[in-house]
């Protein structure tokens, strides 16, 4: 099996993982939610680059259709939404290649910050997609009297960043249980170590 086959397994499965973590009800009302799935997908994209990371986003985004998670208002919205949301998680691998040099080196202190900044990047990559919508679509909603813009970017700000820091924190944790699982053995930069 060549190594391109391996990493769409592996982005396949990630996906997988970050949908059935999505079934966890940590939502807290009609609009704030702690999003678990981002934990498998942030590790996925700092583990194989941005690139594969944007894909297994994009099918964890398109996961939601056939498990009946899409909340409708029109095509546009959904499209924003579901796969195009959440393909912007692979975003946080934009870190892989400076994690893996930090892990390579031993710089604990520049692992732990850069996961850090992959973690928020991808969050706030995703996110700014869900305030957008929120905004456009979703702004007849809006609680409180406040206006659409205003609503979506409350929510969609307190939902990515509690995620960002959950997801965080499980990262820093895995980092310093396990730090084998952010760069994974057939890497080149493995290789030429």
């Amino acid at each position: 099996m060549g190594n391109g086959t391996k990493i769409w397994i592996e982005g396949t499965i990630m996906a997988a993982l970050a949908m059935v973590l999505s079934l966890i009800p940590l939502d807290f009302g009609s609009s704030f939610s702690i999003s678990l799935g981002q934990i498998p997908l942030t590790i996925f994209a700092i583990r194989r680059g941005w690139k594969p990371g944007l894909m297994a986003g994009l099918v964890w985004g398109l996961l939601h259709f056939p498990l009946g998670k899409v909340w409708f208002l029109s095509v546009l919205q959904v499209l924003i939404e579901y796969p195009f949301a959440f393909t912007f998680v692979g975003f946080a691998g934009l870190y892989a290649n400076k994690i893996h040099l930090a892990i390579r080196n031993g710089s604990k202190g520049s692992v732990q910050r850069l996961l850090v900044q992959a973690t928020f990047t991808g969050a706030f990559a995703r996110y700014f997609w869900h305030f957008l919508a929120g905004w456009v679509y979703w702004g007849a909603y809006a609680l409180w009297g406040m206006k659409p813009w205003l609503f979506s970017l409350v929510m969609n700000t307190a939902s990515g960043l509690a995620t960002a820091i959950v997801t965080a924190i499980i990262l820093l944790i895995a980092y310093r249980t396990s730090p084998e699982v952010f760069v994974p053995k057939d890497d080149y930069l493995n290789r030429t170590a």
